[in-house]
């Protein structure tokens, strides 16, 4: 604007008591062209630049993005479930307006992280991008942020507590508005394993902290469906009420429960499963008497609802596969 423009006037005209018009000799190093300096570019650190651009992170601050928040610490939960290590996962609204999730998964390590010198506890939840799932040793399939998640649901909260049960003990710590605020405690002993991490999103930065019992409901009960044995409960303290979603069958059930209603043309639920190249791959399908169809595809359980190469390599080799047993028949 015109402060750059006066900067830049007088710039000239101290280059032209120097080398010349223009001449850079008499130009200040402050004087530039853009019209901002180096002292006005301001270095944020990772918690702070969550909470002044919230959006970028989560994608917005109105309820859907509240609801991020749990859908990131639950996905935490989940990762556990596909390393194999935790078949419970128990999420709970409590009359203060904070959320839990617990899982009986192997627990955040709580030693020393080798270059940062601080717990990995710690680097986990106030740091962006650490986290164990940047390679395959811990995590072979993950669905959280890889390392964005915890540390924005913690940036974001007024408060969040982290309760681990690892080695025979159980350590605690708690954080507010991203920051420590209690150093890591051992409290002692427990036969307890897993992680529990409650939190109260921050009224400063939601346009509301009202967490919807339905839209919970609805993404843990598709997760329940999407790994199959794992059982997820769901709690709240002040209606006193809980739900249970577990399914052996995993998405046989889910299309089940999808084809609820209406008259399916085979009774099975036609299932195929495989792996090729470390890619897991799950499909399980029932034709009905209706006429719509109804699809669904996930990859590490995130709801793909635009589709994607999984979705068109099924539907090609569907129709590939009718059309040669068609011709086969004669009943082309």
């Amino acid at each position: 604007g015109n402060r750059g423009k006066g900067r830049g006037r007088r710039a000239g005209e101290r280059g032209e008591e120097g080398e010349g018009a223009g001449g850079q000799e008499g130009r200040s190093e402050k004087d530039t062209d853009s019209g901002y300096e180096a002292e006005d570019i301001r270095v944020l650190g990772g918690i702070e630049h969550v909470r002044l651009r919230p959006a970028m992170y989560i994608g917005d601050t109105s309820e859907r993005g509240l609801h991020h928040l749990v859908e990131e610490v639950v996905a935490n939960a989940i990762d556990e479930a596909l390393a194999g290590r935790c078949d419970t996962i128990r999420v709970r609204l409590h009359g203060d307006g904070s959320i839990s999730v617990t899982d009986n998964g192997g627990g955040i390590p709580v030693d020393i992280h080798p270059e940062i010198g601080k717990p990995a506890v710690e680097v986990v939840m106030t740091m962006l991008n650490a986290g164990a799932k940047f390679d395959h040793k811990s995590y072979k399939v993950s669905a959280g942020l890889h390392g964005v998640g915890v540390s924005c649901v913690n940036a974001l909260s007024e408060w969040l507590e982290v309760e681990i049960w690892l080695g025979g003990h159980a350590y605690y710590q708690r954080y507010e508005r991203g920051e420590p605020k209690t150093p890591g405690e051992n409290r002692g002993r427990t036969d307890r394993r897993g992680t529990r991490v409650r939190f109260r999103p921050d009224r400063k930065v939601f346009e509301t902290t009202k967490l919807r019992w339905d839209l919970i409901a609805q993404r843990l009960r598709e997760l329940a469906f999407l790994n199959a044995g794992v059982a997820i409960t769901l709690s709240d303290q002040e209606q006193d009420r809980e739900q249970r979603f577990f399914y052996e069958g995993g998405i046989r059930e889910f299309v089940e429960h999808l084809n609820e209603g209406k008259e399916p043309l085979h009774r099975e639920v036609i299932y195929i499963e495989g792996e090729t190249q470390d890619v897991v791959c799950e499909i399980a399908f029932q034709y009905n008497s209706s006429y719509a169809e109804n699809i669904f595809s996930f990859a590490n359980n995130i709801n793909t609802i635009e589709g994607g190469t999984h979705l068109t390599g099924l539907r090609t080799a569907l129709t590939r596969t009718f059309n040669a047993y068609a011709r086969e028949q004669n009943q082309l």
